[in-house]
């Protein structure tokens, strides 16, 4: 019994080890100049009525941090209903959106920048997740409306965290601004094609 048990222990402790080796040589690299530590901070008045969630005290900069990415995998593995792994989907952008703002506050541009674009592509998953269910019967109007507020936040503390950003940084930050721009879009078509009203657009004059 011993045996058996240290076997699977070591076990477990390879497969962590294996994963977070994965998790690291999987993640992109970038270089971006040092930003000043003396920001200007935005001046948009836009607010949108959506609160993002508090991301933990485990950043991408922390150590511990690839046991906590390996638990996010795990937990999107393991959740087989596809409204729920909407759900988690967007819990996890909003998440990592508002890490990425810290990590940029912090200097850590790289770092930041990297934690920024998972997170939208999460956003674009939540977004994928949904068609599914939605394609299977299930009446999703609350989880589009909440996605739809959500592009919506992304779009806004993006624009705060170019504020923030190195000015080589800051071209591909508006890239990835595209995601939360696209998402809205198809949201507020699909909104508007159940006859329902998205929660309106306040950049660019609703575009």
């Amino acid at each position: 019994m011993r045996k058996l048990l240290l076997g699977l222990t070591t076990f477990a402790l390879a497969f962590v080890i294996l994963s977070i080796s994965v998790l690291r040589s999987a993640s992109p690299r970038y270089a971006f100049s040092t930003p000043s530590p003396d920001f200007a901070p935005s001046d948009n008045k836009i607010t949108v009525d959506y609160e993002l969630p508090y991301p933990g005290r485990i950043l991408p900069d922390s150590p511990f941090w690839p046991l906590k990415a390996l638990r996010d995998k795990l937990w999107h593995t393991l959740t087989l209903d596809n409204s729920k792994e909407a759900e988690l989907s967007l819990l996890c952008a909003d998440k990592r959106l508002a890490m990425s703002k810290i990590l940029f506050e912090r200097g850590k541009s790289e770092l930041a920048f990297s934690t920024l674009t998972k997170g939208e592509k999460y956003l674009e998953g939540a977004l994928a997740r949904e068609e599914m269910a939605r394609g299977k019967g299930e009446d999703t109007t609350e989880l589009l409306t909440k996605i739809s507020k959500s592009s919506l936040k992304h779009r806004l503390i993006i624009d705060e965290i170019l504020a923030l950003a190195p000015e080589d940084a800051k071209p591909e930050i508006i890239k990835v601004q595209d995601y939360p721009k696209k998402v809205y879009s198809q949201t507020n078509n699909i909104l508007n094609s159940k006859g329902l009203t998205a929660p309106k657009n306040p950049f660019d004059g609703g575009k």
